[in-house]
């Protein structure tokens, strides 16, 4: 049985993956120092797959500890999702920013070279692209400068990844998501926001269920057809198959060069008054919205050019916008 560590194993694409990685029969060590995220995340995970998951609180800007985990702990494959993710705090915070998704980062790698361990996975971003010249965003697209702190760390971590890759035999694979949305089916996983939530979709269902007042929605005189901003939402689920996708084919010497980038998206845009159409003709349930002026940061459209991931990599989204909206509001439901 193949043994696969997962940073950020208890989060919100973590912990889906995780259950996608044992549902094939791998052995998962996850990896979290719960700062955005719960311990009642292992329980539910095992709740779903009837297999509990090895689980270490490690603290990954913390070096030793780092070291101490592969001295001890021989696995097959990495993904890394650990880092902070919130694109307005990391402005407020850079240097926390960069310690935390750099700073890991570099230790993981360090690791690796030393114990000889080879097939990496990094979670990315199509942050990565700002604001492309040209829709749909395939892989060649050009690398703009990042409009936040967050996006500039993984720009770097990518740069990071692929100059470790010239020096030793690591194969590296870096995804860049689109919107990763919704909730697995069991309702028992999905994405928990501490405090206000930053991303639309855990802002929608709160709305709907009553939490919230109403929702801001950043921006009504973009050049999209209803003037609100486009985005590629994706599945969670399918999101986490690709992980999988994309770990096999590094332990099956099937990547083409040491350092792959795969897009990972639907391949078709939404704006956001599409997205609270579609939950509300999902769910029954009104959402009160108002227009607000654009947020600072906000590009005008995103979507994903599918068709490298769909033939090279052999992966491609299954589950529908509608899908992933219901998903998430019976997991809200739950909470």
């Amino acid at each position: 049985m193949k043994k696969v560590l997962v940073t950020g194993g208890l989060g919100f694409i973590g912990s889906h993956t995780v259950v996608e990685l044992q549902n094939e029969g791998f052995e998962v060590l996850i990896i979290d120092n719960l700062s955005n995220s719960s311990i009642e995340v292992l329980k539910r995970i095992t709740s779903i797959t009837g297999t509990k998951p090895a689980y270490f609180n490690i603290d990954l800007k913390d070096k030793v500890a780092v070291q101490q985990f592969f001295a001890t702990n021989k696995v097959d494959g990495i993904i890394h999702f650990a880092a902070s993710k919130a694109v307005g705090e990391s402005v407020q915070k850079p240097l926390e920013y960069y310690e935390n998704n750099i700073g890991s980062l570099v230790y993981i790698l360090q690791e690796m070279k030393a114990n000889n361990l080879n097939n990496f996975i990094f979670s990315s971003s199509c942050t990565v692209y700002g604001q492309a010249d040209e829709l749909p965003i395939t892989e060649n697209a050009p690398i703009k400068p990042a409009e936040s702190p967050y996006g500039n760390t993984k720009q770097i971590g990518e740069e990071i990844i692929k100059d470790a890759s010239k020096i030793s035999d690591l194969k590296a694979i870096a995804l860049r998501y689109f919107n990763p949305i919704g909730a697995h089916e069991s309702a028992k996983i999905g994405e928990l926001p501490i405090g206000v939530p930053q991303n639309l979709i855990p802002y929608v269902v709160q709305t709907a269920a009553g939490i919230r007042k109403e929702l801001a929605v950043f921006g009504s005189d973009y050049n999209t057809p209803d003037g609100t901003a486009v985005r590629d939402y994706i599945h969670v689920v399918d999101l986490a198959k690709a992980h999988i996708v994309a770990l096999k084919r590094l332990i099956e010497n099937k990547n083409k060069s040491q350092y792959e980038v795969f897009n990972l998206g639907t391949g078709k845009g939404n704006s956001v008054l599409e997205v609270i159409k579609s939950f509300e003709k999902v769910t029954g349930k009104k959402v009160n919205y108002k227009l607000v002026d654009r947020r600072e940061g906000d590009i005008t459209a995103a979507y994903a050019d599918t068709k490298y991931a769909n033939e090279e990599l052999g992966w491609k989204s299954e589950l529908s916008l509608d899908d992933a909206l219901l998903s998430a509001w019976k997991w809200q439901q739950t909470l």
